[in-house]
């Protein structure tokens, strides 16, 4: 028996977001020319972006190992990105399958999935396009995230699909605008960019609603599951493999990765714009202090 209680609220934002998807949305088969060459010498990500930017094993790279480095780590966030799409449009399913279907709220979660979809194909034709691998999350953690949508609920739902989100959302803003970027990747960034802002607001009022009927026990889980959760969406951005392109052993980048400064900061750079949200919200407390720090996207201090 699915839910049948409409909510006021939640029913006139999924309305807004309704109509604004039926007004504007973007076919990446379509509005995206595949076929237009890549320009030499352009970066396909900001140098200062990179995970190894200042590091000593950066500094021995050529200015073309450096664009190279740049083209495989773009294809692995954007394999990363498809990889937890995918996991976001079964959490969604899920949330539909008990929900009356009839309501904004349903059919606005199954217009998600749908430009879901969209992306994830844009993504996945992305890495194809430029010459990559579909690098996504290491082994261990793509089985690992097989449990996202059985052990995830309510909040922490939804604040999990906010931190994908949002992190990406905002070095992709970085990028769209930036002459030096190959304009098939600003396309791209700027696709997912635009219609990203529907789901960001969908799944903000949504964490603030869940938040008002939590009680003790359930927060603590939830401020456990999102931190839990937020911790490996950072760390699986950058696949290890990636560094074989510029033939750098997989593990020594890594460790440069994480030890890097410049990457802490541009991990923290990018969830400025959530974080604060989740704090308000009530989200991030003890039980995952630990993760958030090791994240990147709280300070260690």
């Amino acid at each position: 028996m699915t839910r049948t209680l409409k909510d006021a609220g939640r029913e006139k934002t999924a309305e807004r977001l309704l109509k604004s998807s039926a007004n504007k949305f973007y076919d990446p088969d379509v509005d995206i020319d595949w076929d237009a060459p890549l320009v030499p010498g352009k970066h396909y990500i900001p140098e200062h972006r990179s995970s190894l930017y200042g590091t000593d094993l950066w500094r021995k790279l050529t200015p073309e190992q450096r664009i190279e480095l740049g083209k495989h780590e773009i294809a692995s966030v954007a394999t990363t990105g498809l990889w937890f799409e995918i996991l976001l449009m079964q959490m969604l399913l899920k949330e539909v399958y008990e929900t009356d279907p009839t309501t904004s709220h349903a059919q606005y979660a199954l217009t998600e999935v749908a430009d879901e979809c969209r992306h994830s194909t844009m993504f996945a034709r992305l890495a194809d396009r430029i010459g990559c691998p579909a690098y996504g999350p290491v082994p261990a953690l793509r089985q690992l995230a097989k449990l996202l949508p059985a052990i995830s609920y309510g909040p922490a739902r939804y604040g999990a699909i906010l931190v994908a989100e949002e992190v990406l959302d905002r070095l992709q803003r970085e990028q769209m605008n930036d002459p030096e970027i190959q304009p098939l990747v600003r396309m791209v960034n700027r696709i997912h960019v635009l219609e990203e802002a529907r789901h960001v607001t969908f799944a903000r009022e949504e964490v603030t609603r869940g938040m008002a009927k939590l009680n003790r026990a359930e927060l603590v889980y939830q401020q456990f599951l999102i931190a839990l959760i937020s911790y490996f969406v950072t760390r699986a951005f950058i696949n290890p493999h990636v560094y074989k392109a510029v033939g750098i052993r997989p593990r020594d980048g890594v460790e440069a990765a994480l030890n890097n400064p410049n990457w802490q900061q541009t991990i923290a750079y990018a969830g400025e714009k959530i974080m604060p949200f989740l704090q308000d919200a009530g989200l991030i407390g003890k039980p995952g202090m630990y993760f958030w720090k090791k994240s990147f996207l709280l300070p260690a201090k």
